[in-house]
């Protein structure tokens, strides 16, 4: 007779998941309070087609980083859309149409994810951060909402550190 399986014998008691809503997303210049969602790094690689004959082969090219869509809610103070447009004048200033060098508007992030009393279970760091887009929200009447902000972040290396 097969042997049938207990849950306790199926499911450890010793792992606990992380949650997506344990987190915090560190933006030199932004409060990390004000982030209400964000993506975690993701990418893909190039490839390189070799024929030969009548076939071919390939090998992986360059990684490509994928943009970080990140979501803000905005407070009546202090203003977010106000540091987020801060961020985007270092980088562009639209009165004057000067661009601003790289070394000023390139940002280090920060997203750590927290265990159930708070401690960080995990860590990725993303080097060259700019804001690529942004989208300061939509009004209506008809919704009691927040106000929330889109940004769409680029950056150069994501790195899991833990």
């Amino acid at each position: 007779m097969p042997e049938i399986l207990s849950v306790d014998q199926m499911l450890s008691q010793a792992a606990e998941p992380l949650r997506q809503f344990r987190f915090v997303l560190s933006i030199e210049g932004l409060d990390a309070w004000i982030v209400l969602s964000s993506e975690l790094p993701s990418g893909e690689f190039g490839e390189t087609e070799i024929p030969f004959i009548n076939g071919r082969r390939y090998v992986a090219g360059k990684f490509a980083p994928n943009t970080l869509p990140i979501k803000l809610w905005q407070p009546v103070s202090p203003s977010a859309a106000q540091k987020v447009n801060d961020w985007i004048r270092l980088n562009y200033e639209p009165q004057t149409g000067r661009s601003g060098y790289a070394d000023f508007y390139k940002k280090d992030l920060s997203i750590l994810l927290l265990d159930p009393p708070g401690g960080v279970a995990s860590k990725w760091t993303l080097k060259g951060a700019w804001c690529k887009g942004n989208k300061y929200g939509t009004l209506d009447y008809t919704n009691e909402g927040l106000l929330e902000i889109d940004i769409t972040v680029r950056y150069d290396v994501a790195t899991l550190l833990y």
